[in-house]
């Protein structure tokens, strides 16, 4: 049972070009997610790229990193890429890790891997408690809502489950899902022949294809608080922490 992390890194990027190459306190982004995820409980980490910049700076920190196509529309496309290449393709489960989180937290990591271990779940996320009615309502934070068994029954942009008589607010706990994967090979190599989904479309949803057609989504509890690097001001914050934390990156 073999278990490998993929780190989708793009140059381009309408809301942030060249975050993966961005300075965090004398380190790129990307060298920060590759090395503190190097610490999680997996065989093997890769950076996927499609940008020779990104490519030689893994290389420059005697990273794993592999070229991939520049038209895949997301990560999970480019994975599926790096899985059938001869080198990956002995791998049983795969841990999309996103990469920019320089922060990651490996816990996050090794909850996804145990699980696979310890259930072999086909599909497996993470989900996190939302505190204030901020973040409840912002459409940016996704919500999800989970059976008895913690199977995803939908995520969704809006607030989800709705309380429509309003007196029950004590007892409700809303979850934002935290955008971390893992997947078993064979499901990916499913991916390409599913259905595009209704759903998926109107709440513009990757993981609604997967519920649409039929496949159950294990989702599991995570108190870790990432701080995800979006625009400039969510680098300097991510530089401000780590300095008044004295983080340091391995060598």
């Amino acid at each position: 049972m073999k278990i490998l992390g993929v780190i989708p890194a793009r140059y381009a990027s309408s809301r942030f070009e060249g975050k993966p190459l961005k300075d965090i306190c004398g380190h790129t982004m990307i060298e920060w997610v590759y090395k503190r995820a190097k610490n999680a409980d997996i065989d093997e980490i890769v950076v996927a790229t499609d940008d020779e910049r990104i490519f030689e700076a893994v290389k420059k920190f005697s990273g794993n990193v592999v070229m991939t196509a520049e038209n895949h529309q997301n990560g999970t496309s480019r994975i599926i890429e790096v899985i059938n290449k001869n080198e990956y393709k002995n791998y049983d489960f795969i841990i999309n890790i996103q990469g920019d989180e320089p922060l990651i937290d490996i816990e996050s990591i090794n909850i996804l891997a145990n699980n696979y271990r310890d259930e072999k779940s086909e599909i497996v996320t993470l989900k996190q408690e939302m505190k204030t009615q901020n973040e409840i309502e912002n459409p940016n934070h996704v919500k999800v809502i989970t059976d008895f068994n913690d199977n995803a029954i939908y995520f969704s942009r809006s607030v989800i489950p709705y309380e429509r008589d309003k007196n029950n607010s004590e007892n409700i706990r809303y979850f934002r899902h935290i955008g971390i994967y893992g997947y078993t090979a064979k499901f990916l190599n499913e991916l390409k022949n599913l259905r595009d989904g209704v759903l998926e479309k109107i709440e513009s949803l990757e993981q609604l294809r997967f519920i649409e057609n039929g496949y159950k989504i294990k989702v599991l509890e995570t108190d870790s608080n990432v701080i995800g690097v979006d625009t400039e001001e969510d680098l300097k914050e991510v530089v401000k922490f780590i300095e008044k934390k004295g983080i340091k990156l391995e060598s």
